[in-house]
């Protein structure tokens, strides 16, 4: 047989493969939709929600997903779709967010495994519908609108009803649209949307998205539009404190607040994973900044394994909307210089916010930033000194390789040892922060680790944590 013959029988085995492959996951799909629609659980992979995605990335993310895992960790297509078809299989089981990867690791049988879940009745799973505003529509307002809307319609959940926005020029309605369908950065939106000028807004994938001038919160009554006991997601950062975000609470037909923005005053600041478990009754809650939400996981996991004493946080940012892209006068000390030509040296209250998040590192970090000319993904250096070192960089590495595969960390600490990984290959990655392990360093007790972050993304995807958190939104998770 020739070695031409032998290439194409293999070409076409891969291709059959593949083609099975396919089949088996627009199976998986219509199970994943079934679940969805019939009994309110979401399937996840590591993580990953694997609803409402093409098949191709479907079985991307399966391929990708054991990758940075132990080689006996490895799953296929296959595996997930029995373990699906298992799970399809318990009708009893309502309002939860299924990790199939997480039980497929495990080793123990997906049948003993989901009969085992715990059944108190004393904890309330439910996951009504709730009114969410947006208050701004600017980079982080854009995000979360796709992030919300381009998820499978529903009665249930998070509900994006209006956003408000300053009284705008003519066309204001067409090119707010243009910037939610358009992205220099993220791409064009996957889905569809239509102008409602009649009505004033949008329609994102068949949902009616109420847009809302005003010049001051407290002069909306959110009733007028059908909207009641709103979740108000200020992006504008224009307010920080009770005083001034407590005008939204002053508006008709809202409840409570989520600031995108690190607050000031008592006002709790929220790294979701970290310090959610503070969330009460509270009326106005801060998600922190994106560079706090990046570093504060990998710092709590540190400290915990291995003690900080002390250490500095400098962050290599992306330039932000606040900066000028030419030379022009700026009430902020170097940020009057082009954004797009230079390096900034800057303040950042990440690292003294970090405190606030994991009390007991408190007044143990000092920080600096420094923007640079690139428009998304940002990157935190950690300095550290550790109470009890670790032996080299390979087991420091191998101890945060293992909290960013556990139950507990994944949705929030990935991990990359690629030796190629630059910027932009974690654009849109919503983990909020990315261990780059070919960067560890550690010498005696002291370590410096890096980690990268989409602020824009993975930031996001932390601010609807916490607002889901708040507005009472309460998944059974398997494995617990």
């Amino acid at each position: 047989m020739s070695n031409a013959t032998v290439l194409r029988q293999h070409h076409q085995e891969q291709l059959n493969n593949y083609k099975n492959q396919q089949k088996q996951a627009h199976e998986l799909t219509g199970l994943l939709n079934q679940l969805d629609e019939e009994q309110d659980i979401q399937v996840t992979l590591f993580g990953e929600l694997l609803t409402n995605i093409p098949t191709s990335t479907q079985l991307a993310m399966i391929q990708n997903a054991t990758k940075t895992r132990p080689s006996n960790q490895s799953i296929s297509v296959t595996q997930v779709l029995q373990a699906v078809q298992t799970l399809a299989a318990h009708k009893q089981l309502s309002h939860a967010r299924v990790d199939i990867g997480q039980l497929l690791v495990n080793g123990a049988d997906i049948s003993e495994q989901l009969a085992a879940t715990n059944t108190d009745e004393q904890q309330t799973y439910q996951s009504d519908a709730v009114d969410v505003v947006l208050y701004g529509f600017g980079r982080i307002g854009r995000i979360l609108t796709r992030l919300l809307l381009d998820q499978m319609a529903s009665d249930k959940g998070l509900q994006l009803k209006a956003v408000v926005v300053r009284p705008g020029a003519d066309n204001d309605l067409y090119k707010r649209a243009s910037l939610l369908e358009r992205d220099s950065i993220h791409g064009s939106f996957g889905g569809a949307i239509d102008i409602d000028e009649q009505n004033n807004g949008i329609i994102v994938n068949g949902r009616f998205v109420q847009f809302i001038y005003a010049n001051d919160p407290s002069e909306i009554d959110y009733t007028a539009y059908g909207i009641d006991h709103a979740l108000i997601i200020d992006n504008t950062g224009k307010w920080k404190d009770t005083e001034g975000l407590s005008k939204h609470l002053q508006a008709t037909g809202s409840q409570k607040v989520l600031l995108t923005a690190p607050a000031k005053g008592d006002i709790k600041n929220v790294v979701y994973g970290v310090n959610n478990d503070t969330i009460a009754d509270d009326k106005i809650v801060s998600a922190a900044s994106c560079t706090t939400n990046a570093i504060t996981p990998t710092l709590k996991v540190i400290n915990d394994k291995y003690g900080v004493e002390t250490g500095h946080v400098e962050t290599i940012h992306s330039f932000t909307n606040d900066q000028n892209l030419i030379d022009n006068y700026h009430k902020s000390d170097r940020r009057g210089r082009s954004a797009v030509l230079n390096m900034v040296i800057t303040s950042t209250g990440a690292a003294k916010a970090v405190g606030k998040a994991l009390p007991e590192l408190n007044g143990k970090l000092t920080g600096n930033a420094i923007r640079v000319p690139t428009p998304n993904v940002s990157l935190a250096i950690l300095n550290l000194n550790l109470k009890t070192a670790p032996a080299d960089a390979t087991e420091l590495n191998q101890f945060l390789q293992q909290v960013a595969n556990s139950q507990q960390w994944q949705s929030q600490i990935a991990y990359t040892d690629s030796t190629e990984a630059v910027s932009t290959d974690f654009v849109g990655t919503k983990q909020v922060g990315i261990i780059d392990a070919q960067a560890t360093i550690v010498t005696d007790n002291h370590a410096t680790v890096y980690i990268w972050y989409d602020n824009e993304v993975g930031y996001s995807t932390q601010v609807l944590r916490v607002a889901a958190q708040m507005a009472g939104i309460c998944y059974r998770q398997i494995p617990a």
